[in-house]
């Protein structure tokens, strides 16, 4: 006989997971996972698949414990529908982002809910650094979290490309090891887990496809500030790499100034804290409090409006290449100056929009200090159990600005 606690544990075996593969079976599991909840009826209309498939393949996910029954929805005629919803603790997975001014690392579950966090503000950490971090945190997170290993489906790692050869202000000789650094044995102990690594910006982007803004506009470009500064494109639901896989590149494009400096030299967290470094203030004095000094008020009013200005030209090119629905802004600056630069962009952007042929809103992300890490905690997600972006559909007759379904 089969206890109730062992009848209420996922079942991810090898054979389960080998059998998600199956097409069906995962755009169904996606299209409850970004509905929050539907009907089989509602998830045959959106996914054209038969009313007995549908029956068959909900059968097999309420069996494996990834979706479960939540009530009925009244209304109508007739017995009401049985809505189906993901469970949350069906499986779980943990994302690392690494870049050249913190490390932090997530456990977050199927609905892409941060569990346990851990972060360290560290300049310029070495790989050892980061392994002794994640050694030293990760049975706590699962335990703290009330989560086994053994729903762990994969780790994921996000961290900008070239980390150990691009030369930023203070970067030590020593960061060049992360340029041979092996990922899989940096993360071998204590549990043994599938791994996964993405771009940084990428990750943040793909993060937002799947639990952010990516439900409504199936076309954005995502700006990522961070130490330094990156982009991701997504087009039609599909994140697009490019030929060698450095699409979106936005930190590397060459400014207007007279010195031709990478953009990220202005726009990035690096650059103001070069800014507050020179007036005499901490990176950290923009978060500790809201209640700021006239000069750190003057010096980010200033960075605020630089940054801006520089984004203005290559902005209008992602406009006029790309024509996004939405560009978004996610990073670790505080969410208060997020939107301030977002506001400052746009005004920037309706001086010239009588120029161009289409000009793409600026907003801040869904998703914002941890996106790299949650968007890289979803890689072994989409991995194992979720259809490849260019499979997703939308319902016909919809358009960017409206929700997507499967």
């Amino acid at each position: 006989m089969t206890s109730a606690a062992h009848r209420d544990r996922p079942r991810l075996s090898g054979t389960n997971l080998e059998r998600a593969a199956d097409h069906n079976q995962r755009v169904t599991l996606h299209a409850i996972r970004v509905s929050g909840s539907l009907t089989r009826v509602e998830l045959a209309a959106i996914t054209g698949l038969t009313a007995p498939a549908i029956a068959n393949i909900t059968k097999r996910l309420l069996q494996d414990g990834l979706i479960e029954e939540a009530g009925r929805r009244l209304g109508g005629r007739g017995q009401p529908p049985t809505k189906l919803v993901v469970r949350r603790g069906a499986c779980h997975s943990i994302g690392v982002n690494i870049d050249r001014d913190h490390i932090t690392i997530v456990l977050v579950n199927f609905a892409g809910e941060t569990l346990a966090r851990v972060s360290r503000e560290m300049a310029y950490a070495l790989p050892q650094d980061v392994r002794a971090l994640y050694r030293q945190s990760i049975k706590t997170m699962l335990r703290r979290a009330g989560v086994s290993i053994e729903s762990v489906v994969g780790l994921g790692i996000a961290m900008p490309d070239d980390l150990g050869k691009i030369e930023l202000p203070g970067r030590p000789e020593a960061y060049s090891s992360w340029e041979s650094a092996n990922l899989t044995d940096l993360f071998a102990e204590p549990f043994e887990l599938p791994i996964f690594t993405e771009n940084d910006a990428a990750a943040a982007a793909m993060g937002e496809m799947q639990l952010g803004h990516g439900q409504k506009y199936s076309n954005f470009f995502y700006l990522l500030i961070s130490a330094g500064l990156g982009g991701g494109l997504v087009v039609d639901g599909s994140y697009v790499r490019g030929s060698t896989g450095r699409s979106g590149e936005i930190g590397l494009m060459r400014t207007g100034s007279a010195a031709r400096e990478p953009l990220q030299n202005l726009v990035s967290l690096s650059a103001l804290a070069d800014r507050l470094a020179a007036q005499g203030f901490a990176r950290d004095a923009v978060t500790a409090s809201n209640d700021w000094p006239a000069p750190l008020a003057a010096c980010v009013d200033r960075w605020i409006e630089d940054a801006a200005d520089r984004l203005t030209a290559p902005l209008e090119a992602v406009n006029c290449l790309i024509n996004p629905a939405q560009i978004l802004l996610g990073g670790r600056l505080p969410m208060a100056l997020v939107d301030r630069l977002a506001e400052r962009v746009n005004a920037r952007a309706q001086e010239t929009a009588s120029l161009l042929p289409a000009v793409a809103p600026v907003a801040r992300a869904a998703l914002s200090d941890d996106a790299p890490a949650v968007g890289a905690a979803i890689l072994p997600f989409s991995h194992f159990l979720l259809p490849t972006p260019g499979a997703l559909w939308k319902v016909p007759g919809t358009s960017d600005g409206e929700p997507l379904v499967a």
